[in-house]
């Protein structure tokens, strides 16, 4: 009977993600953007998210392990990608996350471990967001990471944006994994020591700090956790993101402006959906909407746009309906990933 169980997790999870591809609208300055679909056929297992710094309406994926070392730049207004960014000199092992520091760098993690964290070590590389959007093979610049207390399986790393320090969330099967901090100023020659910080009580799949850095979002595969940020500390929790209901939801990013989470998922022809930030969600330096109330929950994503309370028990209620394919799900990716690695 054990074949037949992933069986029907596939066919559920491709019956629940079947949605048409969508061709982005630009939004206005401060309006919610639209969903759209990742055209590319390359970009199969979509496991990370960031909004570019220097190209507005782009965003930046790459695939899990087995694709090599390319990043892709997406258009949010077509779906299709713009650019892809080859890394030389590096062989990736399981590529989990990617983040934009201030200093204008991309910032990608070869962090996961999916034998339940028995790698002694793991990589980040580091390398420019291009100011122009074209194809190009880069080298980056590869860092040695450790974490204090012994290997750990993670999916989320983070660059503050305003002080440019490295976070990781680690990915406990229990359901609660930790915040990583790494060196003030990461070594290229050396290994970079990663400390817990604090406890995250979520099955974390990826994260990302508002573009103020005052709210820290980590996301797994049916909930989100924000957090309030303040002089590099985490300072407690703002409240529960709505989490739209995904094939495998693998990535988060904010918008540009701080109003939006976009949610990414893995899969051929992957939906990113947007999903809008009210009260203590909302970064310290992002108004409220007039007539938005305080509620500190976002939206409801169904119709890729946000447009009523979320992250309340409506959103609760649809997690418990979907508690069967929830666990389903996590089978199947468990089976999927375990099977990866031994071929």
């Amino acid at each position: 009977m054990r074949p037949f169980l992933p069986a029907l997790g596939i066919a559920a999870l491709v019956a629940l993600s079947a949605a048409p591809p969508a061709r982005a609208v630009p939004a206005a300055d401060g309006d919610v953007p639209s969903a759209f679909t990742i055209q590319d056929p390359r970009i199969k297992e979509s496991s990370g998210l960031a909004a570019s710094r220097a190209h507005p309406g782009v965003y930046w994926t790459h695939n899990d392990s087995g694709d090599g070392a390319n990043v892709f730049a997406v258009d949010s207004r077509t779906g299709r990608t713009v650019a892809t960014v080859t890394l030389a000199g590096i062989d990736p092992r399981d590529v989990e996350a990617i983040s934009i520091g201030p200093d204008g760098n991309i910032y990608l993690g070869d962090i996961g471990d999916n034998l339940g964290g028995t790698w002694p070590e793991v990589w980040i590389y580091r390398f420019p967001e291009p100011k122009t959007l074209r194809d190009a093979t880069v080298t980056p610049v590869r860092f040695t990471v450790r974490y204090d207390e012994g290997p750990r399986d993670a999916e989320s790393l983070m660059v503050h944006p305003k002080t440019g320090r490295v976070y990781i969330a680690s990915k406990k099967r229990s359901g609660k994994g930790a915040l990583y901090e790494g060196p003030e100023q990461l070594s290229e020659s050396g290994v970079n020591t990663f400390r817990r910080v604090a406890d995250v009580n979520v099955w974390a799949t990826d994260g990302a700090f508002s573009p103020d850095g005052t709210r820290l979002v980590v996301r797994g595969y049916f909930e989100a956790r924000a957090y309030r940020w303040k002089d590099g500390h985490l300072q407690g929790e703002a409240g529960r993101p709505t989490v739209p209901l995904q094939r495998q939801g693998e990535s988060v990013t904010f918008t540009p402006d701080g109003r939006t989470l976009m949610y990414g998922t893995e899969g051929a022809t992957s939906r990113v959906t947007p999903v809008e930030l009210k009260g203590e969600l909302l970064p310290d330096s992002v108004p409220e909407r007039s007539g938005d109330d305080d509620s500190g929950k976002g939206g409801d994503p169904s119709d890729g746009k946000s447009s009523g309370p979320g992250g309340d028990e409506s959103n609760r209620n649809l997690a418990i309906g979907a508690g069967t394919l929830a666990v389903v799900t996590v089978l199947v990716v468990a089976l999927r990933r375990l099977l990866r690695r031994r071929t």
